[in-house]
């Protein structure tokens, strides 16, 4: 007995293919994605953002107080050393970098003395006025022994068009230093009453960039929580 075929000849067929690699790739993308250190460490932040107990009456200071606190404790949990308010300087004769908190690496086989090297810098500035600012911070000039091998600015910013205007000047400046970096922008949405972050993520050769939608809200118990867009109702 013959079977019908729904597909006449390749032509048919090809769209079904087309679809089957896109997904493929899709998946193979997502997979490194998670791969991502600082992606993973941005996923964590949004789904533990709640527990950081953030009442909606709770002053400005206090939440960038419990948000270097919260990266400090992903730093130890990681096995590194945290610093808030740190800095390090050229040739010990100037504050060069300073920093709202830090993660170093000590290695033992390398220097029984010393840090092996600074893995991390963070900067959490809620003044909208200081964004620019703070990206020169986080990619000042140092020596070599202190350039981070990760950089996170945490930056409240007028709208989304800013976004854009600062990140472009994180790749100009990220040239040199060749971190890798996580912007977490935030900005507040008029209409629908809410915050919206923007997380961009960029590989220390410019290759990789990630862009990762989030959003903060009041819950119903009065706390400040964040979800990904896509879970987001309202």
């Amino acid at each position: 007995m013959r079977t019908s075929c729904k597909y006449k000849d390749i032509s048919d067929v090809l769209p079904l293919v087309e679809i089957i690699n896109q997904y493929i790739r899709l998946e193979s993308k997502m997979a490194k994605n998670r791969e991502v250190l600082l992606l993973r460490i941005f996923e964590g932040y949004v789904r533990n953002y709640r527990s950081l107990n953030l009442f909606k009456a709770t002053n400005s200071s206090m939440f960038a107080k419990r948000e270097r606190e919260y990266f400090a404790r992903v730093g130890e949990y990681l096995g590194f050393f945290p610093f808030i308010e740190d800095a390090n300087s050229n040739h010990g004769d100037e504050r060069l970098r300073p920093m709202d908190l830090s993660w170093w690496k000590w290695d033992e086989t390398l220097d029984s003395k010393h840090f092996s090297n600074l893995v991390l810098h963070l900067e959490r500035e809620d003044l909208r006025k200081k964004d620019m600012e703070t990206v020169n911070k986080l990619f000042c000039s140092t020596d070599a022994e202190h350039i981070p091998d990760y950089v996170i600015g945490i930056l409240n910013v007028d709208n989304k068009e800013r976004i854009s205007i600062l990140q472009s000047e994180v790749k100009s400046k990220n040239q040199n230093q060749n971190s890798e970096t996580l912007m977490i922008y935030k900005y507040y949405d008029d209409l629908e009453d809410l915050e919206r972050i923007e997380a961009h993520y960029l590989s220390g050769n410019l290759k990789h960039n990630v862009i990762i939608y989030a959003i903060s809200n009041i819950d119903n118990t009065g706390y400040w929580m964040m979800c990904f867009e896509e879970e987001y109702k309202a």
